[in-house]
């Protein structure tokens, strides 16, 4: 990953309390990150609450927007509306590698307490990802039918019903221990 800059706190100049940033969220910004995206046109609002204590930081992250996916039911592409909040917790620490070794929770982060500046990039990009569901279909529409291309609807429909009629007499007998 390439350093974001614009996404560098100086938390050293902030007092202790509540502070709020928001980021606005492009295609540009995942060209940062390696690996492959199963989305396009990501348009994305962060808004993101650091609460500043003595020792650590309690972190916020709202995520709002849109993303382009694939349907998995038709395979046509349409707009998913994103929202999700996750919590962060960064801890200053004399020794950050010792203390991430040791603790295995994903929600707390470790700093050096010589550290001046905290990139939230990182956490962005994951956060994003997290908030697009594994499943992936087109919403119903308002009279309650199925958001996906009719055409293809249909002829899913004709091969479901010709493989109930194809079944081979042979496995029936089987059905009744489908439930043990």
């Amino acid at each position: 990953m390439k350093p974001l800059r614009e996404f560098d706190i100086a938390f050293v100049g902030l007092k202790p309390g509540v502070h709020s940033f928001q980021y606005e969220i492009g295609e540009s910004f995942f060209e940062h990150f390696e690996g492959e995206r199963d989305f396009s046109d990501c348009k994305a609002t962060v808004n993101l609450t650091l609460d500043k204590k003595i020792n650590f930081f309690l972190l916020k992250f709202e995520i709002g927007g849109t993303v382009t996916v694939t349907c998995d039911r038709c395979g046509q592409p349409y707009e998913l509306q994103l929202w999700d909040e996750f919590n962060q917790i960064v801890k200053t620490v004399d020794n950050p590698e010792e203390m991430a070794s040791e603790d295995a929770d994903p929600d707390v982060a470790y700093i050096s307490k010589t550290e001046s500046h905290l990139n939230v990039a990182e956490w962005i990009y994951e956060f994003i990802l997290l908030s697009i569901p594994m499943q992936r279909i087109h919403p119903d529409t308002a009279d309650g039918k199925s958001g996906c291309d009719p055409k293809v609807i249909e002829m899913l429909e004709r091969m479901n019903q010709q493989a109930k009629e194809n079944d081979n007499p042979i496995w029936k007998g089987l059905d009744k221990f489908k439930d043990n």
